[in-house]
């Protein structure tokens, strides 16, 4: 029995599946967005922060583009940073601190007002496919629904095994059950799997640290914001703080190695590279003494801890002891430990540059099912597979951007021709075109294109042409303005410099 019919259907609500159901939606679908836990809606699995070095780039092109993540990260941001300042323009990257439960409300509240969504909680357990076309799911439960294109935002929920130590048990999350069903079928048709690994930190009790120890960390003494329409900015921000592991520490860790997934052969997928576990990074870099640790409060009103650098599958007693050795740490209590957790993806070198299966027609995949690790790369590919899901079904061309357009050209591009092995994620590295492709001319490049679309709104367009329209004025002016002898002559000799002996530009 069909119990409702969508033009798309949108699996898993998180960050990827949330920008999807946003973009289909007010793109003119109608969206189902089939989560397994409506209270957990784009919750922040890992750290409460938005953007950083080139995923900040990103956040602004979703923005850009018409999307939500930057409008939201600025609504429940906490603190704003704007990153590698010291160098150059191409380099500064936008960051927020979040509040977790704002960030989630917020994004729970725009599906909601979107006439065009509607939500469902239950697991998806399988595809309706029928001759190589996918047409609908079934859901744990017994429902199913009937769509024209599905797009699957798994995140780290198929086939999920949380470790910490030697115990493993199955969850896509802390708390949350794994999703079961689509891998085998999918496998079954032919597609290629392979597992990956992340991890997370303990969450910890902060009105237990002793922060005289340790560097504070404020935010922009002006701070701006992502999105590029008129937000109100930080008038308050909390203050992050650092502290530092030692040899002590780094002795106790190496304790539990012994019973350490990542070391035992328990874990055996690979993990992220350039976000190494604890334990990673005191095995790796051994001659060193020391590693930073970032302590990053959750929201405004609670006194929960992400304990940034210090992500961890090691037994718990282990990971107390250690962390009772950092410097503030002494009297330390843990909300909960860190721990680590294997998953299920499809290698993206099996999808067209429109995030579509090559295999399946009309079915889509976006976030950590494509092998990316981060919010900021799963929700770009969520918003470029809404976007294409509903072109697809209304026989429009595929929105397609190059590596020379966007951060997010750049990370698609890689996926699809290059494949990956390990979790990717985002760095400035990766574009060749870095220098064009900076976070303050996200706009310039995109809201045209989102405009064109009908994802970008006519505020946020007109916003834009008002924009480029001061620049081409400004640019004009400094071009025919000249400044005479006369006027600037007094001030070099003040200065005790060379003065000019006729007209300069």
């Amino acid at each position: 029995m069909i119990h409702g019919t969508y033009d798309v259907i949108v699996v898993g609500a998180g960050h990827a599946g949330c920008e999807a159901a946003h973009a289909a939606a007010t793109l003119g679908s109608t969206v189902l967005l089939v989560t397994m836990n409506m209270e957990a809606v784009a919750k922040m699995s890992c750290n409460p922060a938005m953007g950083g070095v080139a995923k900040g780039q990103i956040v602004r092109e979703i923005d850009a583009l018409g999307g939500m993540s930057g409008i939201i990260s600025d609504r429940s941001a906490i603190q704003f940073r704007m990153l590698n300042r010291s160098k150059g323009a191409a380099m500064w990257s936008p960051r927020t601190q979040n509040d977790r439960m704002q960030f989630s409300t917020l994004w729970r509240n725009t599906i909601e007002q979107n006439q065009n969504i509607s939500l469902f909680q239950d697991m998806v357990s399988s595809l309706i496919i029928e001759k190589d076309k996918v047409v609908g799911v079934k859901t744990a439960m017994g429902f199913s629904f009937s769509s024209k294109s599905v797009v699957l935002t798994s995140g780290t929920f198929m086939n999920g095994v949380i470790h910490i130590g030697r115990n493993q048990f199955g969850g896509g999350r802390m708390a949350e059950k794994a999703s079961t069903g689509i891998t085998e079928q999918l496998v079954a048709l032919g597609f290629d799997s392979g597992r990956m690994k992340t991890g997370t930190p303990p969450r910890i009790d902060g009105r237990t640290l002793d922060y005289s120890k340790m560097e504070e960390q404020k935010g922009d003494e002006n701070p701006a914001c992502f999105s590029y329409l008129t937000q109100e900015k930080l008038t308050t921000q909390r203050s992050c703080h650092i502290t530092y592991t030692n040899p002590a520490v780094h002795d106790v860790l190496r304790k539990g190695f012994g019973d350490s997934p990542m070391f035992n052969g328990t874990i055996k997928s690979i993990g992220p590279r350039y976000c190494p576990s604890v334990e990673d990074k005191i095995n790796r870099f051994a001659e060193r003494d020391r590693h930073q640790i970032f302590v990053e409060p959750e929201g405004w009103d609670t006194v929960e801890i992400y304990v940034n650098g210090f992500s961890t599958s090691l037994p718990a007693d282990i990971q107390i002891e250690a962390l009772q050795l950092v410097p503030g740490f002494e009297n330390v209590k843990f909300f909960r430990p860190g721990y680590a957790i294997e998953y299920d993806y499809f290698a993206p070198t099996q999808l067209n540059l429109n995030l579509e299966t090559k295999g399946i027609e009309n079915l889509f995949f976006a976030g950590q099912i494509n092998g990316t690790t981060g919010y900021e790369e799963a929700a770009s590919q969520g918003l470029m597979a809404g976007v294409n899901a509903h072109n697809k079904i209304n026989e429009k061309d595929p929105f397609i951007l190059s590596r020379a357009e966007a951060y997010i050209g750049v990370l698609i591009d890689d996926l699809i021709n290059k494949g990956t092995e390990e979790p990717y994620r985002m760095f400035t590295s990766r574009a060749e075109y870095r220098i064009l492709l900076r976070q303050d001319n996200a706009d310039h490049r995109l809201t045209a294109k989102g405009f064109d679309l009908g994802l970008a709104s006519q505020e946020r367009y007109d916003q834009y042409i008002k924009k480029e329209k001061q620049l081409q004025e400004l640019t004009k002016y400094i071009n025919e303005t000249s400044i005479p002898p006369s006027e600037i002559n007094p001030v070099l000799v003040e200065k005790n410099t060379a003065v000019i002996i006729r007209n300069i530009s």
